[in-house]
């Protein structure tokens, strides 16, 4: 017998997440009904997973429930907000309930990890696609943006970006890799690990910060952008995983960490009166981050080599951009 909506709610969904004091009405009604904290704002943020854009067609269903939702945790954790709810809105081919199972419960892990409560959402027929919305909190003005950076401030990133950019390629039959590389990162793109704690701590630090997830080179000139500056990275900090570089070498491996996507990483700008204390508060050998340029005056995003200015395409990813 098929599943009806309502049954498979019930079953993979009600449940789907932490149990938190702070929601009154949560699955099962027309809305939630959620408490804020006194002296906090609420943080939103939505994306949408498309089948065969976001994702290859047939990829592991616990896969994509992770990443619905790791994408969204991604983007609170570069205003350094913390997570609280998410509601979920599905469209399915059909109600497959061993995928439904799998999907869930790799939702449902990531979500139990943050401490987040699924409140509702929605369920349709059609093309496979995952929309996630997740709220969080923030103390009052203490939301970290792109647009509070100056020239002169020092750059950073947190972990390895490329990995996931050749984890996709591996999974898609275009890369070859030796076993456990192949492993590593085909885990950094099916189950990215958002930032949130390290987005958290930054609120005392960065004086920007962005959520690295169409390349980092693109995504640190939107920071300088929205900051009125330009942005310089030295071609040889930016930190590339020891598996990327055997996999690809070492010169593959820094243009896949500057232009390949899905990292949700973070890139982040510090003033420099508060660079010693970052490094000495937070060590970068425990939070995973390396400094990798800075902030400038003039306008623009250039990747310097010993002086040089190196040429990269770092647009980002633009989903309405028509090839050419």
């Amino acid at each position: 017998m098929s599943l009806s909506e309502f049954d498979l709610i019930d079953r993979y969904f009600r449940a789907c997440g932490a149990k938190r004091a702070d929601v009154r009405v949560g699955i099962g009604d027309d809305a939630a009904i959620l408490d804020c904290p006194a002296g906090m704002e609420l943080v939103a943020a939505v994306d949408s997973l498309v089948a065969g854009v976001h994702f290859p067609h047939g990829s592991a269903p616990a896969s994509i429930g992770h990443r619905a939702l790791a994408v969204n945790l991604s983007d609170l954790a570069a205003m350094g907000a913390r997570p609280a709810w998410a509601l979920l809105a599905l469209t399915l081919p059909q109600a497959d309930e061993s995928w439904l199972s799998e999907f869930a419960a790799g939702f449902a892990a990531l979500a139990r990890a943050h401490d987040l409560a699924l409140v509702g959402g929605d369920t349709t027929s059609g093309p496979l696609c995952v929309t996630v919305q997740v709220l969080g909190h923030v103390p009052r003005s203490a939301a970290l943006l792109r647009s509070g950076g100056r020239a002169g401030d020092a750059l950073f990133v947190s972990g390895t970006p490329g990995d996931a950019a050749a984890g996709l390629a591996i999974e898609q039959g275009r890369l070859a890799a030796a076993n456990d590389a192949a492993a590593y990162l085909r885990e950094r793109f099916l189950y990215p690990a958002p930032r949130v704690a390290l987005g958290e701590c930054l609120r005392r630090y960065a004086s920007a910060c962005i959520d690295v997830s169409d390349g980092l080179l693109g995504d640190a000139a939107k920071l300088g952008r929205a900051s009125g500056c330009g942005v310089e990275i030295t071609y040889g900090e930016v930190p590339v995983s020891q598996e990327l570089a055997r996999t690809v070498g070492e010169e593959r491996a820094r243009e896949l960490a500057l232009t390949g996507g899905d990292d949700y990483e973070l890139c982040f700008s510090v003033r420099p009166a508060q660079v010693a204390r970052l490094l000495a508060e937070l060590p970068p050998q425990r939070w995973g981050y390396a400094r990798i340029g800075s902030l400038r005056g003039a306008p623009g995003a250039d990747v310097l080599r010993d002086g040089a200015v190196m040429s990269f395409s770092h647009s980002g990813y633009d989903h309405f951009k028509t090839p050419t």
